[in-house]
Parts: C-alpha cells; structure tokens; sequence
C-alpha cells in the first residue's frame, strides 16, 4: 500500500528544521506511526519495518521527554506485534546495549529511560515471543538500580512489573532475584518508588509460587514497613498486594493448585490475622514470639488506612459470592480489631480504628452485597452485638462477685469494668451505624428483619439505648431512626415503647438520657416518612419533657440527666411543625422565662452565690433552652 512509505520518517524534512521544531515533529510523526500501525497487516510493512525500526532506534538514542518516550515504545511493540518478528532480538540487544553504558551523566539519563521504557512496553505486549532474553535484560536492570536515582528507579521497577506480567511463569528463574530488589524498593524515601516497586510485586503475586510459601509472612512485613510514612498512591499500591495475597491464599492461582500437596492450606483465620497483625501492631516485631510491640512504638495512621483498604480489596478480589459465605467470620474479625486494646491506646487513636472499621463495613456490606445478602448481613450484626452484650454482662457479674473482697481489689475490678466498656463500646458504634446504615438503603424491605422475633433486631437495640457509654446510645438512638425512616410503619410502636421506658423508669440516668435520645432521634424522624404520627404523641411528649425540668431539682444525682432529657425531647417536638406547637406555646414560653434571670439585678445577685455543681445544672438548663428556641426558629417559622 502507498501510505506505509509515509510511516518512515523523512529525513530531509527534518533536518531542514531548526532545533525548536524537530522535536514537535518527531512526535506528530510518531503518533501518526502508532496510530498507523494498529490498522496496519503484516504485508503492508514487510518492505519499510528494517528502517522504520532503524529510525525507532535512533530515536530512542536522542534525549526526549516521558511522552515521547511512550510513542515509541507503543510504536516499537506494535511493529513487531504486526510485522515479522526476525528483527525483535535486534532492538532488545540494541536497548540492552544502552543499559550496559555506564555513563550516568544527566544528558545521558533521558537515553537510558527511552530505552528501560521501550523493554518494558516490548515485554508486556509480546510476552513469551522475547524468548530467553528477558534473563540478561533482568540483570541490567536490577545492576541500574543500585546507583540509579529516583526517576530512574521508577521506571525499572515499572520496566520489571510489565516483565512479570509478559513472561509469567517462563520467567521463574529471575523471580527471586527481582523479589529481593523489590524489598529494598518498598521502603524507598521516594513515594513514586515505593508505588512502583509495590505494583511489581503485585504482579509477581501471580507467579512466584514462593511469595505464597515460603515468603509469605515477610511479604506482609515488607507490606506494613511500606506503609509507614507513606502516601495515598503507595497505600492503594500496597493495599492491593496485601488484598490480592490475603485473597490468593483463599482461592489459589490455577499455578499454586498444581502443586497442592506442597503448599500448606493458609485458613481463612490465619489469613486475616496477618492483616490485623498490621493494623494493631504495625510493621515493626509483629512477627514476633509473643506478639507484644516494641515499648513506646505506635502503630502509624499510614498503615492502619493502608491496611484497612487492605480489607476491602481481599473482599472485591474474592467477590460477593465468597463473602455471603464468609460473612460471619468476616464481620466478627473486623469487629474484634476495635475491641483490642492495641487498637485504641488514646482517644484519637480510638476515633481513627473506627473510621477504618466502618469504612471497610460500608465499602464492602453496603456496596458489593445484593438485599438479600444485605438482610443476612444485619442479622450477623445482631448476633455480634448480642453477643458482645452478653459477655459485658457476664464480666459486670463476675466482677461485682469480686468486689466484695478488698478495697485495693474492688478499684482493680472497677478499673477492669471501665476497659471493658471503652472497648465495647466502639464495637457497639461501629455494628450500630452501619446497622441504621442498611436498613436505611433497604427501605421497607427490612421490615422482614425488623419483624422478625427470632431476631431480635429491635430488643437488642433497645437494650443498648441504655447501654453506660453515652456514644453507643446515640448509635442505638440514631439506628432506631433509620428503623423509622425506612419502615415508618414502625415510627409510632418504638415511640410508644421509649415513652413507655421513659415513664415508668425515671429513677436511672442512662435510661432518662438513652430513651430521651431515641425519643428526639425518631421524632426528627417524623418529617422523613409519609404517614406521620398521631397527634397526641407531641403533647405527651411535652409534657413528659416538662416534667423532667420541673423534677431536675428534686434529686441532685439526676439533675443533669433531667435537665438535658427535657430539653433535648422539647426541641424535638419543635420538629413536629406549628400545628402541634401552637397550642404548647404558652407553657413553653413560661419554661424559656423561667431558664433565664429576669432582670440585671438578679444576674448580678446570682454571680454571687452556688457553687460548680449549682452552676453546671444552670448553664446546661439555659444551654438547652437556647437550642429548643434554635429548633423552634427552625421549623416552626409560620
């Protein structure tokens, strides 16, 4: 055909440029040749592919920036993936040559990196068709690398992951080689390294047998040292080996499962605690006997999100088929992370587990699960909690047992106690939102969960709406809203139980605080559904809610529980709208008068006497009378 004679470079033209120009058309030229050849047939070329690879080479011996770099790398595979294959031992004997030049002056560093570029491109595309070469064009490389700067490094270890992913198998004899190289790259200060060393090592996850062996703790090692320090490209980079490893040691690779009677079966526990091994203890000594950190090492922010992306990419490699049958042991390790006391040493440590926990539980339930599988999942949740309950209270009662020995003893078993509740408590918040979480997308689906009486969604909820930890009852008081919101058949039989609770147990701090939570929570529900509530409801819930204020005064231990209550239930009444607050409004001004002094001389009088106790249960009075005029500002401008 006439048009393959426009795909040699003329040469004349060229010359005939100044200095400025040649570059732009070298380049128009090759992306005319890469876009040329992919509809091109091997006849059509046989006569120009001697010099347009001639001219190739030349190219790449001329410096040149990253783009054009890529052009003729893409244009160099694309020959001799159309064209005769007779001159492809030429062109990797000719890049070869470049690496062996020693010659490490900053002019010729673009020429080196054409030519690292151009293998790599020429390996990925042709595969096995490179024959043996690969072995010498390893040994470049890996000796480039020691005293190669950070451009450079990247791009071989770029060049190496394109050779793992071409050769496969075939390349068996340099993977251990290329593996030892990698450690050093997945802790390299350069980040852009550091990403590519570990996405070279992700694809030799599908080859090297001994990764999966013998190799396998120390790969997680490598891993979590990875992550320290790192940003968010070598996370994902990282987290995708530990994902793909953790995944291939569940379902083998059809390379591993040929040699089964070798390799030792990795069980699914095993497995996940090598990932939690780094979320609770980082990369440092937590392979060792006994499992205990170094003193004063702390595990780094990097490698707990690092990891935790870890967790979702096993579940996205492994599918959604894998995790339905998996799911209960799935949930119960991540839940378990959370009530570990490595995993929460301080308060933001705590806060920042969390996050992590929680994010994995929405990536993978909310996201890669069917309804099915969704209900399924919450029922999981509920047997998770349920037992987390039962065992706090075991503890309560074997510790109360104790308590009746000694003093220093008792202070030990209360101190126990406390612990014991910081670390459930987390787990209760995390199963919790993401409980409300699922019911909330499943709509009115749920309602054959929230119905079911051997499940117990509703009784379990309602008995940490009282738990002792103030977080885990607004989780409980916030998940009873999504019940509401997404069956609003549902919105008034709750109602009627918290007021119930509300009513007959006034005597208990955490219930006063926790049904007052969950009554507000499903009256700023009301809004959200279609059928609404009976009209009755706001005027008894405002005049529970009075009552509270009235009564704080009555009982010093219950002052502030009541204070907080009856504001918190008027400002959600607010929520209901003018037709329920209209007739309220003269007792609720009377209540707002009364929270504040009614003159300057009574402010002044007041500065001058109670004390802090007297002072708390004032300013949380006019706190929350501030927040009801909020409310009633809010919704009920009309």
């Amino acid at each position: 055909m006439d048009w393959t004679h426009n795909l040699v470079l003329n040469e004349e033209v060229l010359k005939s440029l100044s200095d400025q120009k040649k570059p732009i058309f070298v380049f128009e030229w090759l992306r005319f040749v890469d876009h040329s050849l992919v509809t091109a047939n091997k006849s059509d070329i046989k006569e120009c592919q001697k010099k347009l690879m001639d001219q190739l080479i030349v190219r790449i011996n001329e410096p040149s920036g990253p783009p054009t770099r890529r052009l003729i790398a893409r244009c160099l595979s694309t020959l001799f993936t159309v064209g005769d294959t007779f001159l492809l031992f030429e062109a990797i004997n000719k890049c070869n040559d470049i690496l062996k030049n020693r010659d490490d002056s900053p002019s010729y560093q673009p020429i080196k990196l054409a030519a690292i570029t151009c293998l790599g491109t020429m390996y990925e595309k042709l595969g096995r068709l490179m024959g043996r070469s690969y072995e010498e064009t390893v040994q470049l490389l890996l000796k480039s690398i020691k005293n190669a700067e950070s451009q450079t490094r990247y791009e071989i270890y770029t060049t190496l992951e394109k050779i793992m992913a071409g050769m496969g198998n075939a390349a068996n004899s340099s993977h251990r080689d290329v593996y030892k190289s990698v450690k050093h790259g997945m802790t390299d200060r350069a980040m852009i390294v550091r990403s590519s060393a570990a996405r070279c090592l992700h694809k030799m996850l599908g080859c090297a047998q001994f990764l999966h062996t013998t190799e396998l703790e120390n790969v997680f090692s490598i891993c979590f040292r990875a992550l320290d320090g790192s940003n968010y490209e070598v996370r994902c980079s990282v987290a995708q080996v530990l994902g793909t490893l953790v995944a291939q040691t569940q379902q083998p690779p059809p390379y591993l499962t040929q040699h089964s009677s070798k390799t030792r079966v990795v069980t699914l526990e095993e497995a996940l605690n090598l990932l939690a091994s780094g979320f609770l203890r980082g990369g440092i000594g937590f392979l060792k006997s006994g499992g205990e950190m170094i003193k004063g090492v702390t595990v780094s922010r990097e490698t707990r999100v690092g990891v935790t992306h870890a967790y979702v990419v096993v579940v996205s490699v492994l599918g959604s088929l894998w995790l339905e049958r998996n799911m209960s042991a799935f949930l119960t390790h991540l839940l378990d992370l959370l009530a570990n006391p490595k995993a929460i040493t301080s308060h933001m440590d705590a806060v920042y587990s969390r996050k992590c926990v929680a994010f994995v539980l929405r990536s993978v339930l909310g996201r890669q699960l069917s309804e099915k599988a969704q209900l399924q999942a919450i029922k999981e949740l509920v047997n998770i909690l349920n037992r987390y309950l039962n065992a706090n209270v075991n503890t309560n009662e074997t510790n109360s047992d104790k308590s009746n020995g000694p003093s220093s003893s008792a202070a030990n078993n209360a101190k126990d106690v406390a612990q014991d509740l910081q670390l459930v408590q987390h787990v209760l918040v995390c199963a919790l939102l993401e409980m409300g979480c699922l019911i909330q997308g499943l709509g009115t689906t749920c309602i054959t969960v929230v119905a079911d009486p051997h499940v117990g969604l509703v009784d379990t909820i309602a008995s940490i709406v009282v738990h002792p930890s103030s977080c885990a009852r607004l989780s409980a008081a916030w998940c009873l809203r999504c019940i509401a919101v997404a069956a609003p058949s549902q919105l008034t039989p709750l109602i009627e139980r918290s007021l119930e609770r509300l009513e007959t147990l006034k005597s208990n701090p955490e219930i006063i605080n926790g049904h007052s939570c969950a009554l507000s929570s499903l009256l700023g529900a009301v809004c959200q559904t279609p059928l609404g509530i009976p009209h009755n409801k706001g005027k008894l819930i405002f005049n529970i809610a009075e009552d509270l204020l009235r009564s704080a005064s009555q009982n010093s231990r219950l002052s502030l529980q009541r204070t907080q209550a009856g504001w918190l239930l008027i400002g959600a009444v607010m929520t209901l709208g003018p037709p329920v607050i209209k007739g309220l409004l003269p007792r609720l001004l009377l209540l707002w008068k009364n929270s504040f002094p009614r003159s300057s001389k009574e402010l002044e009088s007041e500065k001058a006497r109670g004390d802090a106790f007297t002072w708390q249960i004032t300013l949380e009075n006019r706190a929350g009378a501030l927040s009801a005029m909020a409310s009633f500002l809010a919704h009920c401008d009309k």
